[in-house]
C-alpha cells in the first residue's frame, strides 16, 4: 500500500487551514498544520513532508522569508498562496524559489490540483531515472546528472529548485531547438498554458540567473517571441 502524501499547509488564518485540511484529508492526503513562519520553516526543515503550501502574509516570519531560508537547503516543493493574486508576489516568489502559485482566496479543488500537478512531475521524474540511472545530458560547460538530479557548470555545481532542474532538462533536451512554452508548461508544471500565466518565464529568468551567460557574454536561453525559448548549443569549431 502506497503511503499517502503529507503536506503542510503554513497560514496564520486558522479557519482556511481547517477547510484546506479537511479537504486535502477528503483528497487521500495526510496534513500538517503550521499558523506562523518561524514554525513552517521549523516543520519543513525537520518533519517529512512532500509539499508545503505557504501563504505569504503570516507573523514571525512572512512566506518570502520561509521560502528564502527554505532554499538555503531543502528542495521541498512549495505552492505559494499569494493574497489578491498580487503580480508582484508571484514573480517574488517564483524568482525565490516557488514551485507554483495561486491566488487567496484559493478554490480548494484546484489547490488539489496543483498540488497533484508537482508531485506528479517530482513521481515521474523519480521512475525516469530509475529507468535511466546513468543518464546525462551535457551542453558546453554545463551537465546536468539525472540520477542525483543535480547539475554543474565547469564542475562546479549549481543549486536549482525540482521545477529549475525539470525545465532545464527540457532545455538541454532540446538544445539547439526552439521548445514551446506550451510544451513547456505542460511537461514542467504538468497543466495547459492558460493566458497570461507567466510562470514558465519566470522560472526561465531565475534559470537565466543562476546559469549566468556563455563565454562570449551572450545568453544561454534566448527568448523566440511567439515561439518559446531556445537553450543555446555552441559550435564544436565556430571557424569552420
Amino acid at each position: 500500500m502506497i503511503n499517502p502524501s503529507r503536506i503542510l499547509i503554513a497560514d496564520d488564518d486558522q479557519a482556511l487551514c481547517a477547510l484546506l485540511s479537511e479537504y486535502l484529508q477528503g483528497e487521500g492526503f495526510n496534513v500538517i498544520l503550521a499558523y506562523d513562519g518561524e514554525n513552517a520553516l521549523r516543520q519543513a526543515q525537520h518533519e517529512i513532508c512532500d509539499l508545503m503550501v505557504l501563504d505569504i502574509m503570516m507573523p514571525k516570519l512572512n512566506g518570502m522569508e520561509v521560502l528564502k531560508e527554505l532554499r538555503k537547503k531543502s528542495l521541498l516543493p512549495v505552492v505559494m498562496l499569494t493574497a489578491r493574486g498580487e503580480p508582484v508576489d508571484r514573480i517574488v516568489g517564483l524568482e525565490i524559489g516557488a514551485d507554483d502559485y495561486l491566488p487567496k482566496p484559493c478554490n480548494p479543488r484546484e489547490l488539489v490540483a496543483r498540488i497533484r500537478a508537482v508531485l506528479r512531475r517530482s513521481s515521474l521524474s523519480t521512475h525516469s531515472i530509475a529507468d535511466r540511472s546513468d543518464e546525462f545530458i551535457e551542453v558546453d560547460d554545463i551537465k546536468l546528472t539525472a540520477q542525483t538530479r543535480t547539475v554543474q557548470k565547469q564542475g562546479e555545481n549549481i543549486d536549482l529548485t525540482s521545477t529549475e532542474f525539470d525545465l532545464l532538462m527540457q532545455l538541454l533536451s532540446n538544445a539547439g531547438q526552439v521548445v514551446s512554452k506550451e510544451m513547456l508548461s505542460e511537461k514542467v508544471l504538468g497543466r495547459r498554458l492558460a493566458m497570461y500565466d507567466r510562470s514558465i518565464d519566470m522560472h526561465v529568468s531565475h534559470l537565466r540567473k543562476k546559469l549566468g551567460m556563455l563565454a562570449d557574454h551572450s545568453e544561454r536561453i534566448k527568448t523566440i517571441r511567439g515561439a518559446g525559448y531556445l537553450y543555446v548549443k555552441r559550435a564544436v569549431n565556430p571557424d569552420a
